[in-house]
């Protein structure tokens, strides 16, 4: 290798070895993010309507706060018969069932699916879903989530938040995008990440595994 090729890549090591310097010491509270895909919550009633009396969901993948991604999925049926298949349920099974998709998706399905914290599902759109079993369909359910953010609380003490705080956040890539009305959600059982759906990380070239800012 000849002395000009050296001294480029010295060049370019100590350049990024001071953009990574300058990023670290950029102000707020770094967070990971989960990209979130479409998924369903289901009751136990739920469950055994589709996929038959006594079914108890399986475990695939462990997810934080006791929850876990299931073995098992469904097929989402909107207006007009418009389909998505191979949906996944998270489990274990709650006491409301709810549907988490991407507005992407809303107008795929054909329906209006509103942007509500999840478990809030008043007033919130109708769906089908059939299983190998059966089929039930929701009055109301559907939802597009909320971005948020899960912290424990020792994490939300060193980024200064609170539960329920609605703060913003930055992402420090190509497209530098910042996100507002992030809402901040503490528990005991949670681990530090930042939940937004395959719409929103498409959109801003997010992936997860990548972070992002608190700027409040």
């Amino acid at each position: 290798m000849d002395n000009n090729n050296i001294a480029l890549i010295t060049k370019l090591v100590l350049e990024a070895v001071e953009g990574q310097k300058k990023a670290d010491n950029e102000p707020g509270y770094l967070v990971p993010i989960g990209v979130s895909a479409r998924h369903v919550h289901l009751t136990q009633e739920h469950v055994e309507v589709l996929f038959g009396p006594g079914y108890q969901l399986t475990k695939k993948k462990e997810l934080m706060g006791g929850q876990f991604a299931s073995n098992e999925v469904v097929t989402l049926v909107g207006v007009k018969l418009r389909a998505i298949e191979n949906v996944r349920i998270l489990g274990p099974v709650r006491s409301k069932s709810q549907v988490e998709i991407s507005a992407t998706d809303s107008i795929k399905l054909g329906i209006k699916a509103p942007i509500r914290e999840s478990g809030n599902v008043e007033g919130s759109s109708p769906i089908a879903i059939v299983g190998p079993k059966g089929a039930l369909y929701l009055t109301e359910g559907c939802i597009i989530a909320k971005r948020h953010i899960h912290m424990a609380p020792k994490d939300a003490n060193e980024a200064g938040v609170h539960d329920g705080q609605i703060v913003s956040v930055k992402a420090d890539n190509e497209r530098g995008t910042i996100f507002n009305h992030v809402q901040v959600r503490v528990d005991d059982s949670f681990t530090l990440e930042m939940h937004i759906d395959t719409d929103e990380a498409n959109a801003a070239r997010i992936s997860t595994g990548d972070t992002v800012r608190i700027i409040k």
